[in-house]
């Protein structure tokens, strides 16, 4: 969907892809059919945006086969869909039965990270809809955590002057800009946008920047006004907004919370969980994931806990669990409620549907539901359906 900001600004919303399981061509393409044009006609709207997540074999067959990168474009046109924006942090094997640290490799230093993220930024330029002003592509935030010596931090660094280099290369030979977010994550090189200051401050400002994932800004305590302005200050756009939620436990000495967090803790993804001393600057702890803190790592006396594990955005947790919904709202105020927009493209990345207590029977009907939301508090901040 397209909204226009109050600036002039076009704003694409759109739902991400990584939420069904495809690591082909061809299932890419049958997701276009059997999910993605439902939740558009769901929605009552002529062209819905879908942010693509595409596995590094399908990568390498669209590149390489421009008969099937044309295929992949008709496609999105004949089921009235639109791509601006990709979604590069997983490489391959996003829904295997156990995912977990997997997800962060390669990494930035290694030479297959920057290869995929420039092939990813090929095949976006070449699907980019007439009238979108550019493309964006979101990434892994360098690595994760440990181990990351300084000779790999290095490496990575100058891996980053190069992609810059590939995407000005890109947009000379298309004429399509494309530019790549690095997505603070708990537990990685970084997690924090102050983290994303420290490490990212300095690059190519109109290459590269932050996807902002408001689950993770959330889950790490951070306050959505002072972190959006820490980014401005040191000149790091925000690339990509995924619109996300996490998980909260008010009181996670509760039995019941317990009990409906236990429901959570899953085996294929990573649920890092955090929680905060509440001081004027909050002494954030955290473990690497959500059964590590049920089992004891973290106290339960501190503070409410925050779980990276993507809620619904317009549906609550089992109660007594929250979502952290009012926090994303303040991150769409400060991005889209000044005089200007601060950002261009909106991804609904609920990629957890599967993995649910109760997984929905209307997958469509649940997606349609989360991206009326994002609508609907966009109209409400002054921007205006723009489905021309």
């Amino acid at each position: 969907m397209r909204l226009r900001h109050p600036d002039g600004t076009a704003v694409h919303l759109g739902y991400c892809s990584n939420v069904h399981q495809a690591e082909d061509l061809d299932g890419v393409l049958a997701q276009l059919a059997d999910h993605a044009e439902p939740v558009r006609e769901r929605l009552g709207v002529d062209r819905l945006g879908i942010g693509l997540w595409l596995a590094r074999d399908v990568v390498t067959r669209l590149t390489s086969e421009p008969g099937e990168l044309q295929r992949l474009k008709d496609e999105l046109d004949t089921r009235g869909l639109e791509t601006v924006t990709l979604n590069a942090f997983p490489y391959a094997g996003f829904h295997r039965e156990v995912v977990k640290k997997d997800v962060y490799r390669p990494d930035w230093a290694d030479e297959a990270r920057l290869r995929h993220t420039l092939d990813c930024a090929r095949v976006l330029a070449a699907i980019l809809p007439d009238g979108a002003a550019r493309g964006s592509v979101s990434t892994l935030p360098l690595a994760w955590r440990t181990p990351w010596p300084p000779d790999r931090a290095d490496t990575a660094r100058r891996a980053l002057d190069r992609l810059a280099a590939g995407l000005a290369t890109i947009e000379s030979d298309t004429g399509r800009r494309v530019r790549v977010g690095f997505e603070p994550e708990p537990g990685c090189v970084v997690e924090t946008t102050v983290q994303a200051v420290r490490e990212l401050r300095g690059l190519d400002p109109e290459r590269l920047g932050v996807c902002l994932d408001a689950c993770h800004l959330a889950v790490q305590f951070e306050e959505p006004g002072s972190a959006l302005r820490r980014l401005a200050e040191a000149g790091l756009p925000v690339v990509k907004l995924q619109a996300s939620c996490a998980v909260e436990a008010a009181d996670p000495a509760d039995p019941t919370a317990r009990a409906a967090l236990r429901r959570l803790a899953e085996p294929r993804f990573l649920h890092q969980t955090r929680t905060a001393v509440r001081q004027e600057a909050p002494d954030v702890r955290g473990v690497d994931d959500l059964p590590d803190a049920l089992d004891g790592g973290l106290p339960t006396d501190a503070g409410p806990w925050r779980v990276h594990f993507h809620a619904p955005l317009h549906a609550d947790p089992e109660p007594p669990l929250r979502s952290t919904v009012d926090q994303l709202g303040q991150v769409l105020a400060g991005l889209f409620g000044g005089p200007s927009a601060d950002c261009d493209h909106i991804e609904v990345e609920t990629y957890t549907w599967s993995v649910l207590p109760e997984p929905p029977t209307d997958l469509a009907g649940g997606i349609a539901g989360e991206l009326a939301w994002a609508r609907d508090r966009l109209t409400d901040l002054g921007l205006k359906d723009d489905q021309r």
